[in-house]
C-alpha cells in the first residue's frame, strides 16, 4: 500500500490556514501589535516551507505573498488598511482552494473511515476523522456492554447449578444408612467451588461493566468541542458580508466555553454562517439610516451559545432595523404565495413564521449576499434534522434575534423505556412532559377522538400500540391507562402504554439509509441482551397521535381512503408513503405519469399527489390527462414541486390542481392537513 505523502501536511496546513484567517481578523479589529504580526509571519513562513516540502509550489508562493504583505507592519503601529486586510484574507482563501485536492483523504483512508458530506474546510473538519473513529469506538463499547448484559443472563443458569448442588448436599446428608463422609465432603467442595465461581463471575462482570461505562464516558467527552471552535468562521462570515455591502459591523460572541457534541457544531456551522450573513444583510442598516435613528455607525451582530438542560441554544441577534413587515407582505403578494387581502392582514408574528419557510425575501435587490428568498428554510430544515426548533423574534427599530435550539448530543441520550402491546420502545426523555395514571372514563370524547385535559389544554390521546401497528386495538380500551404526555416543537400529544420500564442512557445509532424504517423512528440502540431497540422520534410521534382518530365509544371504522403518489424520486415516494400510511391512508405508488394513468384507470382513488418535474409526462401534463377524463377529473390532486414560483402555481391551477406544496416547505403536518381537507371536502 502506497504511503500518503500528505498525511501530516494535511493536518498542519488546515491548522495554519485557520490560524492565519483568525489572526488577520484580529489584526483588523485590534490594530498592529508586534506580537500578533510576528505570530502571523511565523504561520505564513511555516506554511511556505511545509508546502514546498510536499511540492505544493503555488501554495508556497501564496504564503510568501502573505509574508510580504505583513512584513511592513512588523514595527508599525495603528490600524492596517482595510484593503490590505482583504488582500491577506484573499490569499489565505486561495491557499485553501488550491489545497482542496490535498485535503481530500486517499481512497484507503476514506475506506477506513467513511467520509461525511463535503463541508467547508476548517478546524472542526480537521477533527472529523477522529470524530468518526470515536463514533465507532462508542458503538463498539455499546456492543460490549450489551454482550456483558447477555452474559449476566447466563449467570442465572450457574445459579441454578448452585441450587442443584445445595439440594444434592442436603439429600446426601439425609440418606439413611452407612455414612459416606467422602462423598458428602466432595459434594460440599463442589458446592463451595460453584458458589465461589458464581460470586467471582458476577464481581468480574460488575467490574467490567463499570470500566466500560467509564471508558464510554471518556470517549464521549473526547467527541466534545468548545463552542468557540465555530466563532472564527462566524466572525469571518460577518466581516465578508459587511465588506461586500459596504457596511461597518462589529461581531461579538459569548458562551464559547460550553463543550458540545462535534456533530452538532458540524451540522450547524453552515446554517449559523447563513444566519450571521442575513443579520448583516437584512438587519444592519446603512450608516446614514443608523445615524438618522440615533444609532452608532457600526452595527452589532452577536452570537450567544447557552446550555439549558439537555438542549443548547444558539442565538444570533443584531441591533438593526428589525423585520420589515411591509416588505414581507409585498414579497408574498409579488410571488402570489397568498392572496393580497391575507398578506395585508398579516401581523409580525405570522409574517416572521412565513419568512422561515423560504421563498420570501425582504431585500430590495438580488446579490450574492441576499435577495433570493432561500436560506432560512434551509436553516429550519437543518435544525429539524437535528430534532431542534427555530424561533425568530423581531422588534421594529431595535433589531432581530434568530434562536436555534438543538439537543446537546445527537448520540448519547436519556430515554424512557415503555411497553405497548407486544412491543417495547424508547422515548427521548427530554420530550416527556409528564407521566400519569388515568382512568379510561376520564378521557374526553368527541367526534375527532379521545383527549385528556391538562392545565386547561386539550391534548389528543391515542394508545401507542395503535400508532405503532397503524390499526385499532381489538375490543374495548382498558379501564386504566398509563399515560405519557409528550411535547416537542410547540406541539403536544399523549400516548397510552401498558408499562413504564425505567429511564436509562443509550448510544443512539442511525438506521441504515435503505432500511425502510418508519418516520416514527429516530434510531436504534441495543438492550442488555444485545437485541435492537427502537428510539422513537417525538415530533413525528406527536404528529401521528394528532393524525389518528381515537374511538369516541365503540366506533364503526370506515375503510381508509386510497391515495396515489406519483413521483420519479424514490426518496420522495417512500417519504410520502410513510407519512400517509402512518396517518391511516392506503397508498399506491407510480414512478411516472404514464404509470399513474394506468393505475388510475384500474381502481378509484380519493386523491392524487403528483410531482411536477418528471421525465416523460410531467405533472402538469398528467393533470391535463386526468382533467380530460370524465371519471378522473372528479378526483382532487395535489402538486408537489421543488419550485415555488407563482408561474408554477398558476399553471397548476389551470390544469386543475387543488393545492400546491413546495418540497422546500415540506412539512408533514401541512401535507396531512391539505390532504384531509381535500378528501373530506369531496366526501361531504
Amino acid at each position: 500500500m502506497a504511503k500518503d505523502p500528505y498525511k501530516y501536511f494535511r493536518v498542519e496546513a488546515r491548522e495554519l490556514l485557520e490560524g492565519l484567517s483568525q489572526g488577520i481578523i484580529d489584526l483588523e479589529k485590534r490594530g498592529v501589535s508586534k506580537e500578533l504580526v510576528n505570530r502571523l509571519l511565523r504561520l505564513a513562513h511555516t506554511l511556505k516551507g511545509a508546502a514546498r516540502v510536499v511540492r505544493q509550489g503555488e501554495v508556497s508562493e501564496l504564503a510568501h505573498g502573505i509574508e510580504e504583505l505583513l512584513e511592513p507592519f512588523r514595527d508599525a503601529t495603528g490600524l492596517v488598511p482595510r484593503d490590505r486586510i482583504s488582500r491577506l484574507l484573499e490569499l489565505v482563501d486561495t491557499c485553501g482552494e488550491r489545497l482542496k485536492p490535498v485535503f481530500s483523504p486517499p481512497e484507503q483512508e476514506r475506506a477506513a473511515v467513511p467520509a461525511p458530506p463535503q463541508e467547508p474546510e476548517g478546524a472542526i473538519t480537521n477533527v472529523r476523522v477522529e470524530i468518526a473513529e470515536m463514533d465507532t469506538l462508542l458503538y463498539d463499547l455499546a456492543d460490549a456492554t450489551a454482550h456483558i448484559g447477555a452474559v449476566y443472563q447466563e449467570t442465572a443458569a450457574l445459579d441454578a447449578v448452585v441450587e442443584t448442588a445445595n439440594a444434592l448436599v442436603t439429600e446426601l446428608a439425609s440418606v439413611p444408612g452407612p455414612s459416606d463422609s467422602g462423598a458428602r465432603a466432595r459434594a460440599e467442595e463442589l458446592r463451595t467451588a460453584l458458589k465461589r465461581s458464581s460470586r467471582s463471575l458476577r464481581a468480574g462482570l460488575d467490574r467490567a461493566q463499570r470500566d466500560l461505562g467509564a471508558i464510554r464516558d471518556r470517549a464521549s467527552d473526547l467527541r466534545l468541542l468548545p463552542a468557540r471552535a465555530i466563532f472564527a468562521p462566524m466572525e469571518r462570515a460577518a466581516r465578508d458580508a459587511a465588506d461586500a455591502l459596504k457596511k461597518r459591523v462589529v461581531f461579538e460572541a459569548a458562551g464559547g466555553e460550553h463543550r458540545l457534541d462535534a456533530h452538532v457544531l458540524l451540522a450547524l456551522r453552515d446554517a449559523l454562517a447563513h444566519v450571521v450573513r442575513n443579520a448583516v444583510a437584512h438587519g444592519i442598516e446603512p450608516e446614514p439610516a443608523r445615524a438618522a435613528a440615533g444609532k452608532a455607525p457600526e452595527g452589532r451582530v452577536r452570537l450567544r451559545v447557552q446550555k439549558r438542560g439537555n438542549r443548547v441554544h444558539f442565538v444570533v441577534d443584531d441591533d438593526g432595523a428589525g423585520v420589515n413587515l411591509t416588505a414581507i407582505q409585498d414579497s408574498l403578494i409579488a410571488k402570489r404565495l397568498i392572496p393580497t387581502s391575507e398578506a395585508r392582514a398579516l401581523q409580525l408574528p405570522e409574517a416572521t413564521r412565513l419568512l422561515l419557510q423560504g421563498g420570501v425575501s425582504t431585500a430590495p435587490e438580488v446579490s450574492e449576499v441576499m435577495g433570493r428568498g432561500i436560506g432560512l428554510d434551509v436553516v429550519r430544515a437543518t435544525v429539524g434534522r437535528l430534532k431542534g426548533e427555530v424561533e425568530l423574534r423581531s422588534e421594529p427599530g431595535r433589531g432581530t434575534a434568530l434562536e436555534l435550539m438543538v439537543p446537546v448530543s445527537l448520540e448519547s441520550m436519556d430515554v424512557l423505556s415503555v411497553s405497548a402491546g407486544e412491543s417495547s420502545v424508547l422515548i427521548p426523555f427530554d420530550a416527556i412532559r409528564q407521566t400519569m395514571r388515568l382512568a379510561n372514563k376520564d378521557l374526553a370524547r368527541s367526534a375527532s377522538g379521545a383527549a385528556l385535559v391538562l392545565d386547561g389544554h386539550t391534548i389528543p390521546f391515542v394508545p401507542l400500540a395503535e400508532v405503532l401497528s397503524k390499526k385499532r386495538l381489538p375490543g374495548s380500551w382498558p379501564q386504566t391507562w398509563t399515560v405519557v404526555v409528550l411535547r416537542a416543537r410547540g406541539a403536544q400529544g399523549a400516548i397510552g402504554v401498558n408499562r413504564l420500564n425505567g429511564v436509562r442512557n443509550v448510544v443512539l445509532r442511525p438506521l441504515p439509509a435503505l432500511s425502510g424504517s418508519s418516520p416514527l423512528v429516530a434510531g436504534a440502540t441495543l438492550d442488555g441482551e444485545g437485541n435492537p431497540e427502537l428510539v422513537l422520534d417525538p415530533p413525528a410521534l406527536i404528529t401521528a397521535v394528532r393524525s389518528v382518530t381515537g374511538p369516541a365509544t365503540e366506533p364503526v371504522v370506515a375503510p381508509p381512503a386510497s391515495v396515489l403518489v406519483v413521483d420519479d424520486s424514490l426518496t420522495s415516494r417512500m417519504l410520502e408513503q410513510s407519512i400517509l400510511e402512518t396517518a391511516g391512508y392506503r397508498v399506491d405508488l407510480a414512478v411516472s405519469g404514464e404509470d399513474a394513468l394506468e393505475k388510475a384507470k384500474q381502481k378509484p382513488y380519493a386523491l392524487f399527489v403528483v410531482d411536477v418535474e418528471m421525465p416523460g409526462m410531467n405533472g402538469f401534463e398528467l393533470l391535463e390527462r386526468f382533467r380530460a377524463d370524465p371519471v378522473l377529473q372528479k378526483t382532487p390532486a395535489v402538486l408537489v414541486t421543488s419550485r415555488a414560483s407563482g408561474d408554477d402555481r398558476r399553471r397548476g391551477e389551470q390544469v386543475g390542481a387543488r393545492a400546491h406544496i413546495a418540497k422546500g416547505d415540506f412539512e408533514e403536518a401541512h401535507l396531512l392537513r391539505t390532504i384531509r381537507r381535500l378528501i373530506e371536502g369531496e366526501s361531504t
